[in-house]
């Protein structure tokens, strides 16, 4: 029969029959999906379709993950690695004009460009970023602030301010103004860099455009203030974080000890920090556990002592090392507190 005639024999590898014969019987009998699945499981098969440059299944998934209620996270483009930097334009080309422009409307379609957004900022390619920001503008794909948030968090973090500025002046060409986030990157980087009067002047600005602070806002003020060495101003800036009702972070707690430690204020680190005692366990954990360490760091085991002793007596989950301390030099000792 023609169906079988001979036809010419070509040897073959060994390994890579067993490979296609695996890849075809998984097709035949594929893994069941799971009842229940993950943001985890649909970031593994996306970034399978991805690596094959699969895209038709790469759009077929995150349409159906996002129906599924699992949305897209920082893993979700992490097929894109700094391997791909030499081809990134036409990759970044498939992904934008023919893959995600052709997800649903909405949130799957901006959700997805948003997280490729955040995946090229991690590898530092703020281009590309801007790139597939640009296609989200032109083609009216969900644009706003979110989605510079990644791009301006690395630029600020680089220090490099005149090109995260420029970043705002893109946001405002596409009738979006920065939101409070944005300028906390900027407060946050003005602040740890010590530069006030540019933190200053922000806080004007912030003040015009009607842009009220939050935890993230107050955290960099008292940042601000502790590395210019002004201990006084930042407890204010605390104090209003209280009369207004704002949470603070547990770093803020911890820029106040480091800075009071730092000016030999050692009572007053103390003072500080049992002023805030009693009311979350977790901080004071964290907050006499800060404390603890320096001291030892500093050498001021004395101070140390009374520190460890005191967070037995308020049940405090101590550390490794804290415990170690503990158990050389305040096992069964009876060390006075200060009240």
């Amino acid at each position: 029969m023609s169906l079988f005639r001979k036809l010419p024999h070509k040897p073959h590898n060994s390994l890579s029959i067993l490979s296609i014969t695996n890849r075809f019987f998984k097709t035949l009998n594929p893994e069941p999906f799971p009842d229940v699945p993950t943001s985890a499981y649909y970031d593994d098969l996306v970034i399978s379709a991805g690596r094959d440059r699969d895209f038709d299944t790469l759009r077929h998934l995150l349409n159906k993950r996002v129906k599924d209620g699992c949305f897209n996270t920082t893993n979700t483009f992490k097929f894109i690695t700094n391997n791909d930097v030499p081809t990134l334009s036409v990759l970044l080309d498939e992904l934008t004009t023919n893959t995600l422009a052709r997800l649903d409307k909405g949130f799957a379609r901006k959700s997805a460009y948003d997280s490729l957004v955040g995946r090229l900022c991690k590898l530092n390619q703020i281009d590309g970023a801007l790139r597939v920001i640009e296609t989200m503008a032109s083609g009216e794909y969900g644009l706003n602030a979110c989605t510079f948030h990644p791009v301006l968090n690395v630029l600020t973090k680089k220090k490099e301010m005149e090109s995260a500025w420029r970043v705002v002046a893109m946001m405002r060409g596409f009738q979006i103004p920065p939101d409070l986030t944005a300028y906390n990157y900027f407060l946050m980087a003005y602040c740890f860099n010590g530069d006030l009067n540019s933190a200053a002047d922000l806080l004007s600005k912030m003040v015009q455009e009607g842009v009220s602070a939050d935890t993230r806002t107050y955290d960099a003020l008292v940042l601000g203030a502790c590395k210019a060495g002004k201990v006084e101003g930042a407890l204010v800036i605390l104090r209003s974080m209280v009369d207004d009702g704002v949470p603070m972070l547990l770093s803020t707690h911890m820029y106040v000890i480091r800075a009071l430690l730092g000016m030999g204020y050692n009572a007053q680190a103390v003072k500080f920090v049992r002023c805030f005692a009693g009311k979350d366990t977790w901080l004071d954990k964290n907050n006499f556990g800060c404390l603890a360490s320096r001291f030892i760091e500093l050498q001021r085991f004395d101070e140390a002592k009374l520190v460890v002793e005191e967070m037995k007596k308020r049940d405090l989950e101590m550390g490794e090392k804290l415990k170690d301390f503990y158990q050389v030099n305040c096992k069964d000792q009876n060390f006075k507190i200060n009240k």
